[in-house]
């Protein structure tokens, strides 16, 4: 059942693999061509905008030369200011004076030229005359400006005067006090005037809508908006020009991962293999790493540490089988190996050493056997010990389902065996999520033992772990202390026991136990100079 779960993991993860980076290709591809034709297109309306805000300055600008001037409308000096300010501009084809609607002398001469119909006076006192006729009858492509009592004239196409690189660009520019109910000013092209709707209170917006890209940029002198609309045909050929790049890249990327879950899953499958393998070949051991404590220097207890060392030679650390056993269901095989081997090796030492303890670790899996219970006290019969000669402990992870932990380790502790939460800091735990269980040791993990006196982040986790354990009453174990200053930082702290290179490496038990006879009850601190073991 756990190889049919691996199988199926493996196939949801290599279709993921094959479908999703050619997906998140084409996706980007469709991005790139979005960004780059909306780009194009707000240049467009942003250069609309920058004409007509340069044609209506020079307009205002050459009626308020005219207001200031003081000359007698219609005069010689009058039309002759109007005729310097003409041939002085870039944008304007004439200037002029009116009167009722009608230009009655400008820099043309003294021809009346009716305005036409008035189509908007603006907020600002500036009146627009869409269509101005130079005589009856025809309409020019002529835009008037009046303020007061005099008028500017331009050509209607001058705003829209710009070269686009695409063909079929529609191209607009609109006044945002009417044209959201009116017609555009000027256009080139199929406009909508619903489009200037989604531009908001924004300074300038892309939106795809009625077949086109179409780009809306706000003027920041006037109440005017450009607008450039793009056929969506012209994204929908760049998309496909970039996904014929992109979507390959993406596809031979896919078929690199799908090959790589494919070769961890069949890694995975064959340790799981090798793994039951090595336990019908009895190819797992055990290394015990002294508990001292820190006031004393005293070996209190000793770790058991699962190791295993195939038939080839091959050492694999337990980062890579413990989590393989987990998945896989083995791990309460490896527990009981451990058990066994525990019991081998010790003989009759606890029995003989009532104060020294052995360490034990129990994944979540085993909380859910009643077998586990039945193999530790086994274990206590064989070496002639007592409860108080050992611990176990368990990972956070393995206590996140209370209801199943806390009778275990209730009972437990009923008959007198001594509970520890291991690697704490690592996991899930909090002080309340704690609190629901009865404990009796909490163990520092080496990360944050490690990080003492480095003014890292994690420095100051170290102080807050112990608070909390010495806030529920917890004797606790730092691992993996390898400096004096770590030893004393944490004795100053109130932390009761250590295990780590700083007093010795994990060992075979028969060094252990050699070392300890040697060493009696006295001070086993390690000088620094004898730390060039590996752990």
């Amino acid at each position: 059942m756990k190889q049919r779960a691996v199988f199926v993991a493996t196939s949801l993860a290599v279709l993921v693999a094959l479908t999703v980076p050619p997906w998140l290709a084409l996706r980007e591809a469709r991005q790139q061509a979005y960004r780059a034709e909306a780009d194009l297109a707000l240049g467009y309306a942003s250069d609309i905008v920058r004409r007509a805000d340069d044609t209506e300055k020079q307009a205002l600008a050459g009626i308020d030369q005219l207001a200031r001037s003081g000359h007698a409308p219609c005069s010689a000096a009058s039309q002759a200011l109007m005729r310097h300010i003409d041939l002085t501009s870039i944008y304007l084809q004439a200037i002029g004076h009116v009167r009722d609607g009608v230009l009655v002398c400008s820099s043309m001469g003294d021809e009346p030229v009716p305005l036409g119909a008035q189509v908007f006076r603006s907020s600002t006192g500036v009146t627009l005359y869409a269509s101005v006729p130079l005589r009856d009858g025809v309409k020019s492509p002529l835009l008037g400006f009046q303020k007061g009592n005099f008028a500017a004239l331009i050509h209607r196409d001058l705003p829209l005067d710009a070269w686009t690189a695409v063909p079929g660009v529609s191209l607009a520019m609109m006044h945002l006090e009417f044209s959201r109910n009116g017609p555009p000013v000027t256009h080139r092209g199929h406009i909508e005037r619903s489009w200037l709707a989604r531009l908001g209170e924004r300074r300038e917006a892309t939106i795809v809508m009625d077949g086109h890209l179409v780009a809306l940029v706000r003027s920041r002198q006037f109440p005017t908006a450009g607008i450039a609309a793009v056929p969506v045909s012209y994204l929908d050929r760049r998309t496909s020009a970039l996904a014929r790049r992109f979507v390959p890249a993406g596809v031979i990327a896919g078929l690199a991962l799908a090959a790589a879950i494919c070769m961890l899953a069949r890694r995975q499958l064959s340790l799981a293999s090798a793994l039951r393998q090595g336990l019908r070949r009895n190819e797992f051991f055990l290394a015990y790493q002294p508990i001292v404590e820190l006031a004393t220097g005293r070996w209190v207890g000793a770790e058991a540490l699962l190791r295993w060392r195939r038939s080839n030679g091959e050492l694999i650390g337990p980062d890579l089988f413990i989590p393989v056993a987990e998945r896989t269901g083995t791990i309460t095989k490896l527990t009981e190996r451990v058990l066994e081997l525990v019991a081998r090796d010790v003989g009759d030492f606890l029995a003989r050493n009532p104060a020294f303890h052995i360490a034990v670790n129990l994944s979540a899996a085993d909380l859910n056997l009643p077998v586990t219970r039945t193999l530790l006290d086994k274990l206590l019969a064989d070496a002639g010990a007592t409860p108080s000669n050992l611990i176990v402990e368990m990972t956070e992870r393995a206590l996140l389902d209370i209801a199943t932990a806390k009778p275990v380790i209730a009972s437990l502790r009923s008959g007198g065996i001594e509970v520890a939460v291991d690697d704490f800091g690592t996991g899930y735990s909090s002080l309340s999520y704690l609190e629901s269980f009865e404990l009796d040791f909490l163990k520092i993990d080496r990360a944050f033992t490690e990080a003492i006196g480095t003014r890292s982040p994690t420095d100051q986790v170290v102080h807050h772990i112990i608070a909390m354990a010495q806030t529920m009453k917890l004797r606790i174990i730092a691992e993996g202390v390898e400096t004096e200053a770590q030893a004393e930082y944490l004795l100053g702290r109130g932390v009761q026991f250590a295990q780590g290179w700083r007093f010795a490496r994990a060992m075979p038990w028969s060094e252990l136990r050699a070392a300890f006879e040697q060493r009696g009850s006295g001070s086993s601190r390690a000088p620094a100079n004898d730390l060039a073991d590996v752990r």
